[in-house]
């Protein structure tokens, strides 16, 4: 496969990489009575809320066993990371989804905005066998502009995924480590009870890999930029996938 998601707009908000006719993040703030309505527990009043608060930690989810090799996610730091990611950004396959082709700063703008945001979506690199091989950006789909466009609910996660580098595609790889990821969000997140996605429907290995990694096909939705399909799998459904 070529890459096993499409541009990323429901990630961060962000538009095109020139900055015009983008949707922002869903207008809402996050306060206590938000909160409590969703089922997050609130903090105390006048404590930030900590970065990983809304999707999970990442960095303490324990590695996953493969067939492709010990798999784990690495929160991104802007600094390490920076390089590796402009240059899968750059690659004609990836770029003629994510939009994000062009020197580092585009890149660096579309990380820096989940960074510096309140933990709803989450950059991590996939580190598989100890090399980083992949991108991927877990997020809170019902606190999302993605929420417009389907009937989310509380918890909802969802997922983006680049597989970075010619020589990781093609071998099945999307699947594998989408099933992995899918099992850490609902191990390690137990009020969430579905992971959404929404590949575009052009891009048809992405579809592939979703449906073969145990999610369904619910709906075309037309998002800015693209016409999505909007895949689901469910937590009630996962013993038999």
């Amino acid at each position: 496969m070529d890459q096993a998601d499409a541009r990323p707009e429901a990630a961060d908000g962000a538009g095109p990489a020139g900055g015009t006719g983008g949707e922002d993040t869903l207008e809402l703030r996050l306060t206590e009575e938000l909160l409590a309505v969703l089922g997050d527990v609130p903090r105390s009043s006048g404590v930030r809320r900590g970065a990983f608060d809304l999707v999970g930690d990442p960095a303490a989810w324990p590695p996953v066993t493969t067939s492709a090799g010990e798999f784990r996610l690495v929160p991104v730091e802007l600094a390490r990371d920076l390089g590796v990611l402009t240059r899968w950004m750059n690659d004609p396959a990836v770029a003629a989804f994510w939009e994000l082709a062009g020197p580092e700063s585009v890149t660096a703008d579309h990380l820096s905005r989940q960074l510096a945001g309140d933990g709803r979506s989450v950059p991590c690199l996939g580190v598989l066998g100890g090399r980083p091989m992949s991108y991927w950006e877990i997020y809170r789909a019902d606190l999302d502009p993605l929420a417009r466009h389907y009937p989310s609910r509380p918890h909802d996660i969802g997922v983006h995924l680049l597989v970075g580098g010619v020589a990781n595609r093609g071998r099945g790889n999307g699947t594998v480590l989408l099933r992995a990821v899918c099992d850490l969000v609902l191990d390690n997140h137990p009020l969430c009870a579905r992971v959404v996605a929404e590949p575009d429907l052009r891009n048809t290995p992405s579809v592939a890999a979703f449906l073969g990694a145990g999610f369904r096909f619910s709906a075309e939705v037309e998002l800015p930029g693209k016409r999505a399909a909007l895949m689901i799998r469910e937590r009630a459904h996962r013993a038999q996938l």
